[in-house]
């Protein structure tokens, strides 16, 4: 059960930044995630009363509000164009339309869940996240820092050329996923990001350069490219069994998908 002695309604980043530090103090999200957990909480923060609810394009990036809803970027049309709809595959198996309107997109990213589809998709774009005290820091680098008591304000997608896939594994359609694959050409640069291994997303190093000038290869090439990175990505995913799936089965998930989606963005490309 939780149970919450205190709740504010912060007036300002500056309060809730400071009611932060303290001793079994936390920052509200959607309530989706932490109300299903045994927890005693001392002071609840909740952020829904400081504007950081939408979503603001400019001509070079998009900035998300901490407190947005999952279903705000999944409706959102120009974020959709952008990532070619990416995006809105990425959420819309996540339980269903009233949990998305509910769930946060700042609570997804911070919790570095590792079921989340979010993370995994997000760390596949040219993301950045705005902390209230550290400042603008790349997604690829707060995915790795340990959890602190700074605030999330916004999360940050620069409109760098891209062309992205999102792919995913369930057993049933709204249920958590078995494997997630992001896989992506950021301004030509290769990325393929795994989650859901149970553990969180990991960005999966192609150290072997099997997919370095990618948009180049011809169309047997790209193919080529894609089952050979497939097999790379394979032996180099750590993954583990859960209630859901099996360890074997998961590595061969990343196997499967990860083909999947480089084939599908070499289709694109040709």
């Amino acid at each position: 059960m939780l149970k919450i002695k205190n709740y504010v309604k912060a007036e300002s980043l500056a309060q809730a930044y400071e009611l932060n530090q303290k001793k079994n103090a936390i920052v509200l999200g959607g309530m989706v995630w932490l109300k299903m957990g045994n927890r005693n909480i001392v002071t609840a923060i909740d952020l829904s009363g400081l504007g950081l609810d939408s979503i603001t394009e400019t001509d070079e990036e998009f900035v998300i509000g901490c407190m947005t809803p999952l279903h705000a970027i999944e409706t959102h049309k120009a974020l959709n164009e952008y990532t070619g709809g990416a995006v809105r595959e990425s959420v819309r198996h996540i339980v269903g339309v009233q949990f998305r309107n509910c769930a946060t997109v700042g609570g997804s990213i911070f919790g570095r869940f590792g079921f989340s589809d979010v993370l995994t998709m997000f760390l596949a774009m040219d993301t950045w996240v705005e902390l209230y005290d550290r400042g603008r820091i790349p997604l690829t680098e707060f995915v790795l820092m340990e959890k602190d008591n700074d605030i999330l304000v916004n999360v940050i997608v620069k409109k760098t050329p891209l062309n992205t896939v999102y792919l995913s594994q369930r057993n049933n359609s709204t249920d958590f996923p078995v494997l997630t694959c992001a896989v992506s050409l950021i301004d030509g640069e290769a990325r393929t990001v795994i989650g859901a291994r149970p553990a969180k997303a990991i960005v999966v190093e192609d150290k072997e350069g099997i997919l370095k000038g990618f948009s180049e290869k011809g169309p047997r090439e790209k193919k080529e490219a894609a089952a050979s990175f497939a097999a790379y990505a394979a032996g180099q995913v750590v993954t583990d069994k859960n209630m859901r799936a099996s360890k074997e089965y998961r590595t061969l998930l990343v196997k499967i998908l990860t083909r999947r989606a480089w084939e599908e963005i070499g289709g694109r490309e040709s």
